[in-house]
This record gives C-alpha cells, sequence and structure tokens, in this order.
C-alpha cells in the first residue's frame, strides 16, 4: 500500500482503534501542548508500507508535554501511572519536554513541536494529539517525506555535530529497524575529522 500525504496517515491511524484509544487516554490527563510521538507514529507507518498484518511491537508509547510550572521528574511518573492503570499493558513513557534538554544536554526546548524537530531521525520526528473537536492533528516537522518513502536519515539538527552524528549511528546499530522493516534504506553519516 502506498501512504500519499498527510491526510492518509491521519485516516491509517483514525481507522486504528488501538491507537485512538492510546491517543484518547493521553489527552484525558489534559497535558499542555502533548503529543503522543516517534514510534508510535512511524511504525503504523511502516508497517502499513510493508503490508504487515499484525502490529510490530514498539519499546514504548512516548507521551510528550511541555509544561516550565513543573518540571520535576517525579510528576512525569505519576502521570505514567495514571496512563498504567488505565491501559496496564502498553509500555508508556512520559516525559516533559521543558526538562529534556538538560537530560539531552541541549539548550531550551521552545516547544514539544521544537522537542520532535530534535529528534534523531526525520522519520521519528513525528507526533499525533486530537484536539478538543475530536480531530486527529499530525506534526511533522521535519516533513513526513522520508517517513512514507521509507528513509532513515538524520534530522538536520543530529547531522550538524560529531556527537550527535554518533549518537544517531549507535541508535541505528541498537534499534536494527533494517531487521524489521526490509524495505527502509538507511542513510549513514560520517564523522568529520
Amino acid at each position: 500500500m502506498m501512504i500519499k500525504n498527510e491526510k492518509e496517515i491521519i485516516k491509517l491511524i483514525e481507522e486504528d482503534e488501538w491507537m485512538m484509544e492510546i491517543i484518547r487516554a493521553a489527552k484525558e490527563l489534559h497535558l499542555p501542548d502533548w503529543w503522543i510521538c516517534a514510534g508510535f507514529v512511524r511504525s503504523k507507518i511502516w508497517d502499513t508500507l510493508h503490508g504487515f498484518q499484525e502490529r510490530t511491537a514498539i519499546p514504548d508509547v512516548d507521551v510528550i508535554y511541555f509544561d516550565r510550572s513543573n518540571m520535576s521528574e517525579l510528576e512525569e511518573k505519576k502521570l505514567e501511572r495514571k496512563l498504567k492503570e488505565q491501559f496496564p499493558n502498553i509500555p508508556w513513557s512520559v516525559k516533559n519536554q521543558a526538562r529534556m534538554h538538560t537530560v539531552n544536554k541541549l539548550p531550551p526546548y521552545l516547544s514539544s513541536v521544537d522537542a520532535i524537530s530534535k529528534f534523531p531521525e526525520t522519520a521519528t520526528a513525528l507526533g499525533v494529539k486530537i484536539d478538543d473537536n475530536e480531530q486527529l492533528i499530525l506534526t511533522a516537522p521535519c516533513g513526513i517525506e522520508d517517513v512514507m518513502n521509507l528513509q532513515l536519515k538524520p534530522t538536520p539538527h543530529f547531522a550538524q555535530s560529531n556527537d550527535l552524528k554518533a549518537i544517531y549511528e549507535e541508535r541505528i546499530e541498537k534499534k536494527n529497524w533494517k531487521s524489521i522493516w526490509k524495505e527502509i534504506e538507511v542513510h549513514h553519516i560520517s564523522l568529520k575529522a
């Protein structure tokens, strides 16, 4: 199956009851600037493009939000527990992006979408959420072309320094996505001397 545009990605997710239940559960937390991002979205697209009948297991469901008023890691754990009460079999991960720049040793993020734009891979720099009118929204600060064309490339942010390039290359090796999705094309980046 081909996916040609953002509308088709949104339709694909809207037709997936399991994904929509998870998105609705995250919405119930009423978090500021929240998204479910990364592999949750990418895996659905790549599974579909590969014609998989069964969903690929994902290591975690990344819920992110942006709240400078409470940057406690304990708050994130409390939110994860709330989600686990509803869906105990989901590997929830909740992270406040107002705090995560310190973990990633970067300048402060401006918003959740700014944080997504600084994820390692363009195909993973995706997020979804439901607005107050129950409309599904997709954010793709690095575009959707790479994920739709099965291209695994670094985001512009990760292509700019040797330290980040090394992290990108380590992730490619560790995650071994090519063993799951055979059709993807992995773009390696060389370190500058």
